[in-house]
């Protein structure tokens, strides 16, 4: 008999991701922006320290993820990281935001040092919380549900920071006073590190580990001979862009082209309404499509909708803000299909190789997440680079247009580049099937 999830586990979990998210989210949106504009470091030493901190950081996720499959204990395996982790990530993320006032190069040595810090402390949570949901049930359906609750729960995240972290940064000073980042950092640290250490406390492991000791050679082919996720993996790190440009450029678009930071508010709410939208109507659409259409037509929709606003003007406001709720949505759309397409290919590693691998699998997903979003703080600093930006300079025509070629046309581009390697996705709805089928048969011998 298949015990079912409590509901005070899937609230929980949603909550762990909620409170990752937010931390996460304000990153992105803000450390950036307080490198350049309140630290004074140049925008391109700034965009090399986050990618280069994000590609080291990137490439030690798969061994965390071997790590965690490897971990046995009284509280399972991903557990444990989820209880004794939080609040040194809390710590990290404050030590990224405070000014020491130091030299120009020492700042530039703290900055990396602290990004770093903050970059593997991260994935030390990030990897086992997701990585829990492939465990915290043997039936499937329930795993989607846990997995969509939490994704909703981490758009809520996203999207409390979107809306509300401009709005925490004047409540403390505004956004041009080091005071108000490190205070703000201080309020969404304790958030996060307290709902993801719930999420430990409250979870249960469902899926028993294999008895077997895997070796680090074997546990890497649940990656490299896995070609379903050797293609998802392909397509996420081109559809994480969408996101993560959107991210990294928001408040310099928004503040050079709208001429107001509240403005972030707005977007906010269009990212909140759209992602959520999005994916609520998902799981209907999977009962009715396979997850590989539902993928494809995402993408080109998401693609229309990002283009019409660069093609028709992005000044009137409002009409913007409709097509970025319209892209927020099929943005939702492909992120609950591509998440339960990631469960399917870890049933699917048990199936072809005899081992599930959820914390490796999970954590190359996190690889591409950062990957992805050092491409994307690559991707800003190449372009105010080239448009030789300098903190607090008039709105010229040629930042403006800058900026909204990187705010719309490139995540449009981002979308139908996604489409290319989900083609190449093997697992069909029938095969799925089959797998369930004969795991069920296997695992009750």
């Amino acid at each position: 008999m298949t015990i079912k999830v409590s509901l005070a586990e899937k609230v929980v979990f949603s909550g762990g991701l909620l409170g990752q998210n937010m931390l996460y989210s304000f990153m992105s949106m803000y450390i950036l922006f307080f490198y350049t504009d309140l630290l004074g470091i140049p925008a391109t030493t700034a965009s090399v320290i986050l990618v280069a901190a994000s590609i080291i950081d990137a490439c030690l996720d798969p061994v965390m993820g071997m790590i965690a499959d490897r971990t046995r204990s009284r509280w399972g395996k991903f557990r444990p990281y989820l209880l004794f982790a939080p609040f040194l990530i809390a710590a990290a993320t404050v030590l990224c935001f405070m000014d020491f006032g130091t030299s120009s190069t020492l700042t530039v040595v703290i900055a990396t040092m602290s990004y770093l810090l903050w970059g593997m402390l991260y994935t030390v949570c990030d990897t086992p919380l997701w990585a829990l949901s492939s465990v915290i049930s043997k039936n499937p359906a329930e795993r989607t549900l846990v997995v969509t609750l939490g994704k909703i729960g981490g758009t809520i995240g996203a999207v409390i920071v979107t809306i509300g972290g401009i709005q925490l940064l004047l409540a403390f000073g505004g956004e041009r006073s080091t005071a108000a980042y490190l205070y703000s950092a201080v309020t969404v640290a304790v958030i996060a590190a307290l709902s993801i250490f719930l999420t430990g406390i409250v979870s249960k492991e469902r899926v028993a580990p294999s008895t077997e000791r895997i070796s680090f050679r074997n546990n890497l082919q649940t990656v490299y001979k896995n070609k379903p996720l050797l293609t998802l993996l392909a397509s996420l790190l081109i559809i994480n862009l969408v996101t993560g440009i959107r991210q990294s450029v928001q408040l310099y678009y928004v503040i050079y082209v709208w001429g107001d930071a509240g403005y972030g508010t707005q977007v906010g709410i269009s990212l909140v309404a759209g992602m959520l939208l999005g994916m609520i109507a998902t799981p209907k659409l999977l009962a009715l499509f396979s997850k590989k259409s539902v993928f494809v037509s995402s993408c080109i929709l998401g693609s229309i909708s990002c283009l019409v606003p660069y093609l028709f003007g992005d000044q009137n406001v409002l009409f913007t803000l409709v097509f970025f709720g319209i892209s927020f949505f099929f943005s939702g759309m492909t992120t609950i299909v591509s998440t339960s397409m990631l469960l399917d290919t870890i049933d699917y590693s048990e199936w072809k190789l005899g081992f599930r691998g959820e914390g490796i699998v999970f954590s190359t997903n996190t690889f591409i997440t950062k990957f992805s979003g050092a491409l994307s703080r690559l991707i800003i600093g190449a372009t105010l680079g080239y448009l030789n930006y300098a903190e607090n300079q008039p709105a010229t025509p040629r930042l403006q247009q800058g900026l909204s070629f990187v705010m719309f046309l490139l995540p449009s581009i981002c979308f139908l580049a996604a489409i290319i390697p989900i083609l190449f996705y093997t697992i069909s709805g029938r095969q799925r099937s089959q797998i369930l089928i004969d795991l069920e048969n296997s695992r009750s011998m």
